[in-house]
This record gives structure tokens, sequence and C-alpha cells, in this order.
């Protein structure tokens, strides 16, 4: 792989992006691009193949939509560049992203394909000739196999998330896809971190790669300040509550590892009275876009979800994220603490931790850069730092 040492742009302006683009950035509140965006949309633009490895929450949708945007066809009604999302929900985001970039575009047309939404409606959006499609891979394959897409006529292809697309299983069917286009087509990969698959992927199907990496700093990684709790089983939900009654964080998410546990946090909470919500695999996909597009509007604070929604809610004012059950993954940790310091602004995370997940907790403390600080509850059951402190009082 090659790599890229020039300098990096400091404004949009110096990108030599079109009107349409600079005024679309503008509206969407964005004053200088973030580095992953400054280093990629170059390097893109030119037609190179990418494997970038980045921080979540650091801009990467607009560092491969701009320049796709920026070179399609507009008189052409083939399929000319692709987006794969290992989620629905991201799908969804990166479409709604895409959009908002596109909007001083006339003739720019984006379809969102995934699971979970009937074929016919995704059939509308195909009439309509897309040059770009978001996809999941499983819904994607399904429309190839109907005969409904072709992608023959592909010069640009984008596996965003691709870490956790290849860890999902989906490697036989991004395979397919990647086939599926042209040789010489645009291949650029995205990653949060790096994985044999990721590097596979990558020596087979792209041409001399540009990598480009961008480290977790200040700027691309707004400051999260991590805490673990320590607790007991039986008083969890107590002190979630204590943390929540606090009344310190406007806007909230929960994550559990199980569904039973998601509905059952629910239930409590909205018995104690707090208007929240939840997100998980059982939850019709039509009501998931729901709850997804309420509580990024503020009509709840506070959302409760499994991993399923991790990765694709994309909420620039969610102030703590707490971890009511321990990830079973590392990598889940940081997905999870990265719903919180986005947009440069600051978070905080909170973990529950019992004595039975302590060790969980210690394998998670050794893969992040950023060690969390210990709190715990004295006798009195308030929350305290190491020098028995009341937390709240000095936040």
């Amino acid at each position: 792989m090659s790599d890229i040492t020039e300098s990096i742009p400091t404004s949009f302006e110096e990108l030599d992006l079109s009107d349409e683009i600079l005024k679309a950035v503008k509206a969407m509140g964005f004053t200088q691009p973030s580095t992953v965006q400054a280093r990629t949309i170059p390097v893109m633009m030119s037609g190179a193949d990418i494997n970038a490895i980045a921080p979540t929450g650091t801009g990467k949708t607009c560092a491969f939509g701009i320049p796709m945007l920026e070179y399609i066809s507009l008189t052409d009604e083939c399929v000319q560049e692709i987006v794969l999302a290992p989620t629905r929900e991201l799908a969804i985001q990166i479409g709604e992203e895409l959009t908002q970039l596109a909007r001083f575009i006339k003739g720019a047309r984006i379809a969102v394909l995934y699971g979970g939404q009937p074929i016919p409606k995704q059939l509308n959006q195909l009439k309509r000739k897309p040059q770009i499609i978001v996809a999941t891979p499983g819904r994607l394959l399904d429309h190839m196999n109907r005969g409904n897409i072709r992608l023959n006529t592909v010069h640009t292809m984008v596996l965003d998330e691709a870490d956790e697309m290849l860890n999902m299983g989906f490697v036989k069917d991004v395979t397919k896809i990647i086939e599926a286009t042209p040789r010489d087509r645009q291949l650029v990969l995205f990653s949060a971190t790096t994985n044999q698959d990721v590097l596979t992927i990558a020596w087979k199907y792209q041409t001399d790669p540009v990598e480009i990496t961008v480290q977790a700093t200040k700027k691309d990684r707004p400051q999260i300040d991590q805490y673990v709790i320590a607790t007991e089983q039986p008083k969890k939900i107590d002190h979630l509550l204590y943390l929540l009654d606090a009344d310190v964080y406007g806007r909230i998410m929960i994550f559990c590892n199980t569904k039973f546990m998601t509905d059952k946090l629910t239930s409590r909470l909205r018995k104690e009275g707090y208007d929240v919500d939840c997100l998980h695999g059982d939850i019709k996909q039509s009501q998931r876009n729901v709850v997804m597009q309420n509580f990024k509007k503020g009509k709840f604070p506070i959302l409760i979800a499994t991993d399923v929604a991790a990765r694709g809610i994309d909420v620039d004012d969610v102030e703590a994220v707490i971890n009511f059950d321990l990830p079973t993954e590392n990598e889940y940790y940081l997905h999870r603490i990265g719903r919180t310091g986005r947009a440069q602004k600051n978070g905080v995370s909170f973990s529950l931790v019992t004595f039975q997940e302590s060790v969980r907790m210690d394998e998670i403390m050794k893969y992040m850069i950023a060690k969390p600080i210990s709190l715990h509850f004295d006798d009195s059951d308030v929350l305290c730092d190491a020098e028995e402190k009341p937390f709240f009082e000095h936040v």
C-alpha cells in the first residue's frame, strides 16, 4: 500500500469542490474539514483505491460522500456508485447525509436498500434510476438476484465500517458484490479497526491502495470522559436510576446486551416516569425507523438499545452513554461510547460493572487508549470519586 505525506487542506475551499457541495457543507454547519475528510477527499477524487482507518465519529460519510457526488454523471441513468453498510440503521443514516450533501445538485438521485423494508417500496426508488445506491449486503444481493440491479457500470464502491461488516459474516456476500462490478472500479474501504478479512479484501480487489490512518486525536475524536462504576447486580437498576435522577444529562443512550433486558429496563424506567423508548432486533424495521427519527428530533430523551443500533445512530447531541451491560466484544465498547462526543462536543460514558464483570472490564481497558476513571457508591449510596467526594457535586 502507498501512503500520502502532502500537506493537509484546512478549508473546504482548498479541496477544489463545486459550488453546490460548498453550499451544502455550509448549510450542514461544517466550517472546516475533519482530518479524515481533508486527507481522503483529494485522494478519492483522484480515482485511487483507499484503505482508511479512522475512529468513529470523525466525519467518514462526508469523506467518501463528497467525492462520490462530485463525479457522478447526472445524465447517466445507470448505477454509478455503491455504498455498502453493515446495518440497516447505518444505511439509512448514510442515505440521509448523502441527501443533505446533494440538496443543491439538481438531478442527483440516491436509493437506500435494506432488509425489513418491502421490496415494492424499494423498486419505486430504483425506477427513478439512482446514480448512487446505499445498501446492506444481503438486500443488495437480493435485488441483484431478482434482476433489479446490475453493477456492470459501477465506477466507485465504498465499504463503510468494513471491519464490522466482515466480522458479521458478510464476507461471501461482499465478495459476490465486488466481483459483479468492473475490475477497474475504484474500491474504498473505511474501518474503525483492521482485521484479516479487511486485509484480504484489500489484497484481492484493490490496486495499489492508498492507506490513510487517522489517529484518535482530540480534534478528530472529541473527548469522552469515561467512568466505571462499581456496583452489584441487585443494585444495578437502582444505581442506573441514580445517574438518571441526577438530571445532569439531557439526551442519553443506555446499552444492554439482550433484547430481554432492553425490554425489561424500558418497562421499569417508564414505570419510574421516564420518557424512554428502545431499539432491538425483534422490533419491526418500520417501528425502528420511527423510534430513531423521534430520538434524533428530541421527542424523548432516553434511548435503550442493543448493539444492533450502536453504529446506526448518528445524533450530534447525545450527552451521555451508559453501559448497563458490558459489551461482549472490545470493539463494541468503542462503538457504543462513540455515540456521544460527536460534532466536536464533549461527551461522557458510564459503565455499571459488577464484580463478575470486572475481568471483562479489564480486557476493555487494555483495548482502550484513554483509561476510564473509577467511581463507587459509599455506604449511604452516594456516588463518589476516589477521594470520597460526591461525583455530581463537582461535575
